[in-house]
């Protein structure tokens, strides 16, 4: 690939990536312009963020640019968040709380708080679709959906008993590592290691995540009484969201295998063998 055509795909990936990612894109904008400047006195912010969500929802589907499966996969995100919400801002827990008031909410968390979960499985239902993703040594399904059973069951137990998460990445790394994804930009399928991909996107997410805090969407104990950057080791939290929706996703999608083609050209050696080039 020259020069000039790397750059044209490498825009191209940008342009599909800012698509894939438009519902979290428009929600965090919200976030962050209600932040600067919210002139409502009759309806309070956080009521408007989820009011807003759900108006954006209906636009997409109204206009196409979402389907009924990607809306499906935004229902399911949105009730196992919320459940998780519940819990992580019960008083007895109190890993983050939401400081402002709303009257669309139950108990300690605001509704719209699942859209932004919501928003992680509606990118990758969405991405999905965009590039064509196709696998290679992706590994048993139903291995994958006890493995995110697991990572769901640990967001809630470590708060008793010991914290499984570099356990459960360990496990990931051992079930993914042979595991590549191929997407298509133009025409060809290229690809990347699929731990790279998640590790990325979990990347993507802190940084999100950071935005957020500083515009008090959520605060955690040590941002009360300023806003501090959030821990990097909040990764892997991250990563671990990214492996549970990736895998919820991947239940209502089609995962196809990708079999490596031998090339046009065989090479014969001198012993009469022959050596295949794959793609």
């Amino acid at each position: 690939m020259n020069g000039k055509h790397f750059i044209h795909e490498f825009w191209l990936f940008g342009v599909k990536q800012a698509y894939a990612s438009i519902f979290g894109g428009f929600l965090l904008g919200v976030m962050i312009v209600t932040r600067l400047w919210y002139p409502l006195e009759s309806l309070h912010r956080y009521d408007f963020i989820f009011l807003a969500a759900i108006a954006f929802q209906l636009f997409l589907l109204a206009f196409k640019l979402e389907t009924l499966r990607e809306s499906v996969v935004i229902i399911v995100f949105h009730f196992v968040a919320t459940l998780m919400e519940l819990f992580k801002t019960s008083d007895a827990i109190g890993s983050w709380v939401y400081p402002e008031e709303y009257l669309f909410g139950i108990g300690n968390v605001p509704l719209f708080t699942g859209f932004m979960y919501s928003a992680v499985g509606s990118y990758i239902a969405r991405v999905w679709r965009i590039f064509e993703f196709e696998y290679s040594s992706y590994p048993s399904k139903w291995l994958t959906v006890l493995l995110v059973i697991l990572v769901y069951a640990n967001f809630f137990s470590h708060h008793y008993i010991w914290d499984m998460r570099w356990l459960l990445l360990g496990v990931t790394v051992a079930l993914f590592y042979k595991t590549d994804i191929y997407f298509r930009v133009r025409k060809t399928h290229r690809k990347m290691p699929i731990l790279l991909g998640w590790l990325l996107v979990a990347l993507f997410i802190w940084f999100a995540e950071n935005i957020a805090t500083y515009a008090n969407i959520w605060i955690y104990p040590n941002q009360v009484d300023e806003w501090r950057m959030v821990p990097v080791a909040k990764l892997s939290s991250w990563f671990l969201l990214m492996l549970l929706s990736f895998v919820l996703v991947s239940i209502i999608n089609t995962i196809h295998i990708r079999s490596p083609e031998p090339h046009v050209a065989s090479l014969a050696n001198s012993k009469g063998r022959v050596i295949h080039k794959s793609d």
